[in-house]
């Protein structure tokens, strides 16, 4: 329980002290975006968090007001060329995710998690892998073990197996090494690479 009560603390310190820091970069970032394409800043998107509640994750939009909102980003034809030049930017280096912050700050995410997928998609690995929703035991995370243990392509069972790990060994100790190690995974290209997220 206390650990419990301790994670949310280092979330609400950290999530403030970072949205201090990056105000600006935010800013600079926001109107970048708006210069760039004709759209809305963020994009809101359908996830799910922990014991399976819905939420509206928020993301820096990368993709052109225009992509269509009815056909997931990995069916559309030519997909990656609704990415926008600030998106492409904005996916290389992973800061696409920084808006997510107000979802720590509101306790739908916690810095460090299994990361969130869609209903659909959380539907569809769950037919084939029954055990997946264990991850729904922890709020869903900014960055995780298996994003930094993993790769882009990491398969779903793998995923699981390295969330359960998380799961099973976490401690504060272990939020904030992984929260140390994010950087330098944040620029691996091949944990940023691909438009299978449908992040506008």
């Amino acid at each position: 329980m206390y650990e419990r009560y301790g994670k949310r603390l280092l979330d609400i310190i950290l999530s403030l002290a970072a949205t201090i820091i990056l105000a600006i970069p935010m800013g600079l970032v926001a109107l970048w975006i708006k210069l760039d394409s004709p759209g809305p800043v963020f994009f809101k998107q359908r996830r799910v968090g922990k014991g399976k509640t819905h939420f509206n994750i928020l993301k820096f939009r990368t993709m052109r007001g225009d992509t269509p909102h009815d056909v997931p980003t990995h069916l559309l034809k030519d997909a990656d060329s609704y990415i926008t030049g600030s998106g492409a930017f904005l996916r290389k280096t992973s800061l696409d995710e920084l808006p997510q912050l107000f979802n720590i700050w509101k306790g739908e995410m916690s810095i460090v998690g299994p990361r969130p997928e869609r209903p659909e998609l959380a539907a569809e690995i769950e037919k084939e892998i029954p055990e997946f929703c264990y991850r729904l035991k922890m709020k869903a995370g900014l960055t995780g073990y298996a994003q930094v243990y993993g790769k882009y392509n990491t398969t779903s069972y793998d995923k699981l197996k390295l969330d359960l790990t998380y799961i099973r060994n976490y401690s504060l100790l272990l939020d904030l090494k992984l929260i140390l190690m994010t950087p330098k995974i944040m620029m691996l290209k091949e944990s940023t690479a691909g438009v299978a997220d449908n992040g506008k």
